[in-house]
């Protein structure tokens, strides 16, 4: 007696084992690249930020450094986790994952992002840390700016919505222009002020004899 074949509905998951992956993988990917376009985008959105404004949008720093009278510098820090997913006899997803990140890197889970404030307004803010996704640089660094871009707050620098501006999901944004930016320009970021000329002081009449 000849073995019955096997059942039809195998086949199809068979085949369609590296679309699924391929779709899987490009979807975690895709979450990087979206992360990553936030992340650099809050950092353009806090230039110029009030201190209260800031605290309303990214909440109390973990810790406070005062340099001066004049600047200080607050320090977040902030952790991600990574979902893991089961591997199955049909398609392995978990092990193909850790395979990727092995590779391409990109299993970053934390951030820590300073913020100098000059005169109580913000100048500019870093990202360090183990905090690059698989896609795009600093994804990590979204959770800290989230809040700021969801519901802007009166002195937010305005930042493009749209998907392809102004900011890039692989390097963070460059401000070197900001402080030289009049629609930016404010009391904290000192200014060079152009020193008008000397006029000679008005030669004394002559006396009347």
């Amino acid at each position: 007696m000849s073995a019955s074949p096997a059942p039809r509905h195998f086949a199809l998951p068979l085949r369609l084992m590296p679309s699924l992956t391929l779709g899987a993988l490009l979807a975690l990917g895709g979450c990087g690249y979206y992360s990553s376009r936030i992340a650099h985008k809050g950092q353009l959105a806090v230039l110029g930020m009030t201190n209260e404004d800031l605290l309303a949008c990214v909440g109390v720093p973990d810790r406070t450094q005062i340099i001066n009278e004049h600047v200080r510098v607050y320090q977040y820090t902030r952790g991600t986790n990574i979902p893991s997913t089961n591997d199955s006899t049909l398609i392995p997803l978990q092990t193909l994952v850790n395979l990727t990140q092995t590779t391409l890197g990109g299993a970053g889970t934390s951030c820590v992002a300073t913020i100098r404030l000059v005169d109580g307004r913000v100048t500019d803010m870093h990202y360090s840390g183990d905090n690059d996704q698989m896609i795009g640089s600093d994804g990590v660094c979204s959770t800290i700016v989230k809040g700021c871009l969801n519901t802007p707050v009166p002195s937010a620098h305005p930042v493009s919505g749209t998907i392809f501006g102004p900011v890039s999901a692989f390097h963070a944004p460059d401000i070197t222009g900001f402080s030289r930016s009049p629609q930016n320009t404010h009391a904290g970021v000192p200014q060079d002020q152009p020193v008008p000329p000397s006029t000679p002081a008005p030669s004394a009449a002559p006396a009347q004899p």
